[in-house]
């Protein structure tokens, strides 16, 4: 490997190997292979130790050497790890007894005494080669491929936070969207925060992405904004524009679901945010902490167009393993024009986008309005004002019974009653019509997702037919209906 890739990082004590290990930890995908060299006592085991438990998000897991069992497995955190220890290594038969590239097929693997491997070392990986340094040591890394360049990345953020105030820090993976975004809880000190990892955009390639925020200068703009108009938005403690990273509030874990049911106090509450939002004339220019100015993008024909459209990119090639024939996209976007046209000439305001369940935490301690926070917001348009509310009462990662929808509907209605501005018949056409279209298009992101390897959100796409067969019966909607029976589209 390359001596240019080397970065020579000075330990001076325990404490900053865990460091270095999280740091690991925080880049770890799988197939990732992460060697450690050094002789005995150099920290390899300690190393080990705490990028396990960084990795499992446990910090009393057991984790043995093991030097005479060749290979522990561990399972029960974000990703499976496979520690290897290679001292005792014979002969390269050995390698496939203990399953070794079988880890690495489903999960990563962190390997002691990689020289012992007689040359069954994947090129593309992070090496560490600790030793001894005066009274500390010294980690010695070079690497090549993705792995190593994620960890260059995660050096960044280890640097960020050093940089404002946040040393020690102890890092863990937390769960995110689907997006490129890469999240963590971060304490420091008695303080707990959350980290948004957002490098600036490469070109798009997909013509639906164009409508989506590129970098944290979108979260930071609509997040002051939602804050100055009363509304929970997480405080940014710090941030650096230019590197794609905020050090933000974190709002905890009590959401707006138990058990994966909806709490239905907590979902009226949401829509109450969203009135209070549509109640008022919002600015589609939003200023940034800098002074200058970021433009809200209008979701319009066009937007709603490319979302529903995917569908049949992605959705349609899963359902019958062909693409869709240009008679089915030409009676699709025939049926579609109207409605969407429809819906682009309806009252707008401000749309968070993904307003819904996994985005939503519960405040009680703020009252009123601010008891909802907000996060994901950073795709925040101008849109037709039916769009959240479409997005929260057929929330797509939790079931709304039909029951529910209706009165949560009937909730957001009356609390718009006394709103010269509303008209409710054309709310309620413009809520079925964006009902359909949003279960349309995230069918076919979650199609797309599993296809690039995430099949988990396979699970949430009978609910999403079923949204559509709840709402495809509205009169508005009948030739919809037909356009998908008849091309089976579903």
């Amino acid at each position: 490997m390359s001596k240019a890739l080397e970065l020579t990082i000075h330990l001076p004590d325990e404490a900053a190997t865990v460091a270095l290990a999280e740091d690991a930890a925080a880049a770890l995908t799988v197939g990732d292979l992460i060697t450690l060299s050094g002789g005995l006592g150099t920290g390899k085991t300690c190393f080990a130790r705490a990028l396990l438990r960084a990795v499992a998000d446990d910090p009393s897991l057991e984790v043995p050497s093991p030097t005479f069992t060749l290979a522990q497995a561990y399972s029960g955190g974000r990703l499976p790890v496979t520690h290897f220890d290679f001292y005792r290594l014979s002969s390269p038969d050995e390698l496939d007894e203990i399953g070794f590239d079988d880890a690495l097929a489903g999960g990563a693997a962190i390997v002691e005494w990689p020289e012992r491997a007689f040359g069954r070392m994947q090129k593309e990986r992070l090496s560490i080669d600790l030793a001894m340094a005066g009274e500390g040591r010294r980690a010695t890394i070079s690497g090549s491929g993705p792995i190593h360049a994620r960890f260059l990345r995660s050096r960044a953020v280890r640097g960020f936070l050093d940089r404002v105030d946040w040393r020690p820090a102890t890092r863990r993976h937390l769960q995110g969207d689907a997006s490129t975004r890469r999240y963590e809880r971060v304490w420091s000190d008695h303080r707990q925060a959350v980290l948004m990892d957002w490098p600036r955009a490469t070109a798009k390639t997909e013509p639906q992405a164009i409508y989506r925020a590129e970098n944290v200068d979108a979260f930071l703009a609509t997040g002051q904004a939602l804050r100055r108009a009363g509304f929970s938005a997480p405080e940014i403690y710090a941030a650096d524009s230019e590197a794609g990273l905020l050090l933000m509030e974190d709002f905890g874990t009590a959401g707006v679901i138990a058990d994966g049911v909806p709490i239905e106090e907590r979902y009226f509450a949401a829509l109450d945010v969203l009135a209070a939002i549509h109640g008022q004339d919002r600015s589609d220019r939003l200023p940034l902490p800098d002074g200058s100015i970021y433009a809200l993008p209008l979701l319009g024909f066009e937007a709603l167009a490319a979302e529903a459209n995917m569908l049949l990119d992605w959705y349609l090639p899963h359902i019958s393993v062909t693409p869709a024939t240009q008679a089915q996209r030409d009676s699709f976007d025939s049926v579609w024009r109207p409605l969407l046209e429809k819906v682009a000439a309806s009252q707008k305001s401000w749309a968070l986008l993904d307003f819904h369940s996994p985005n939503l935490f519960w405040l009680p301690q703020r009252g009123g309005l601010k008891r909802i926070g907000l996060i994901d917001f950073q795709d925040m348009h101008m849109a037709p004002i039916a769009y959240d509310v479409a997005s929260l009462a057929q929330d797509a990662r939790v079931t709304v019974p039909a029951e529910l929808e209706q009165a949560l509907v009937a909730h957001y209605v009356a609390a718009r009653a006394g709103d010269p501005e509303f008209d409710r018949d054309a709310f309620v056409e413009t809520y079925a019509i964006l009902a359909v279209q949003r279960a349309t298009r995230i069918l076919g992101v979650f199609a797309r997702l599993a296809a690039h390897g995430k099949p988990g959100y396979l699970r949430h796409i009978p609910r999403l037919r079923e949204y559509l067969s709840r709402t495809l019966g509205q009169p508005v909607l009948s030739e919809l209906a037909l356009c998908y029976e008849t091309h089976r589209l579903l």
